[in-house]
């Protein structure tokens, strides 16, 4: 069954209205025209949707069920027709190659729901590239770590850490532990690598590399690593525990934006949200357990 759009606009206005000679002003046509196009529409959905007397006309029993699907059919309408005509808009969105995670996809369909006349650019990149992009103006957003830069964001949420490594994984007792690692810039490394030599234990790096190399490397049972707990490949676990090794401090995932204007805003709110909700979900999932 189709629709015609001018006759779910007419049926409306009868039903804010009720009246079809004041439906008519509203439309600019005649009380015939709205008439024919009312008959045509009940004609098309086999229901009176409007009763009419010389009193007053109102919606029928089944005009009242049908109202508010003709409301979001006519603003669907409407939503497709504003898609077309906006101009478009460029979004330019930094993220650390360190936070990319599983969100990302969520936060870009996300986004194309919001504003089909938004293209989004995503560069991603070491976290100082990112920033100086930022200052540069050749970005709009960046989401990086707390570790990466000591300016005030907005927090999208903790990131955890665990010392992970693959089930088969062996550390033979007085050897070097052998670790996995980014590079020696990394601040995550440089704390791992303390908290190590503050418990007197000895460690070597065997393998250097970014996110996903050494998540390659710890299925691959090459070494251990301190790594976050959301991007940890599902076939590997924290041994931390088990080999003995020295708590990880958490982190806060940032988003630094200078846009206030309010379709850049909305566009934030909709990254925040993108971030949050896993972390939501898996927080209220640890409290049922």
């Amino acid at each position: 069954m189709t629709l015609e759009v001018d006759a779910v606009r007419t049926f409306l206005m009868v039903a804010d209205h009720k009246s079809f000679t004041r439906a008519a002003e509203v439309l600019g046509t005649t009380q015939g025209a709205v008439s024919v196009k009312l008959k045509r529409l009940e004609d098309r959905l086999g229901t009176r949707l409007i009763e009419r007397t010389p009193r007053n006309v109102r919606l029928s029993a089944r005009g009242e069920v049908f109202l508010p699907a003709a409301r979001e059919f006519l603003a669907a309408h409407e939503r497709a027709l504003a898609g077309l005509n906006a101009p478009r808009r460029r979004f330019r969105l930094g993220i650390a190659g360190h936070v990319m995670g599983p969100e990302v996809p969520v936060l870009l369909a996300k986004l194309k729901a919001l504003d089909p006349a938004l293209t989004v650019e995503v560069l991603l990149d070491n976290s100082r590239a990112l920033l100086e992009g930022y200052e540069g103006g050749t970005l709009d957003a960046v989401i990086i770590r707390s570790d990466d830069d000591r300016r005030d964001g907005e927090v999208l949420g903790p990131e955890h850490f665990g010392w992970f490594a693959s089930p088969d994984f062996e550390h033979r007792a007085g050897q070097p532990l052998r670790l996995a690692a980014t590079s020696p810039c990394c601040a995550v490394r440089d704390v791992a690598t303390r908290l190590l030599d503050r418990a007197s234990i000895p460690w070597e790096e065997v393998f250097v590399g970014g996110t996903t190399a050494i998540a390659a490397a710890l299925s691959a049972g090459l070494a251990v690593s301190a790594f976050p707990r959301r991007l940890a490949p599902s076939d590997v676990i924290d041994v931390g525990a088990s080999l003995g090794l020295p708590p990880l401090p958490s982190l806060a995932i940032v988003l630094h934006s200078s846009l206030s204007d309010p379709k850049s805003r909305e566009t934030l709110r909709a990254i925040t949200t993108a971030f949050r909700e896993p972390r939501r979900a898996s927080a209220r999932t640890a409290s049922l357990g």
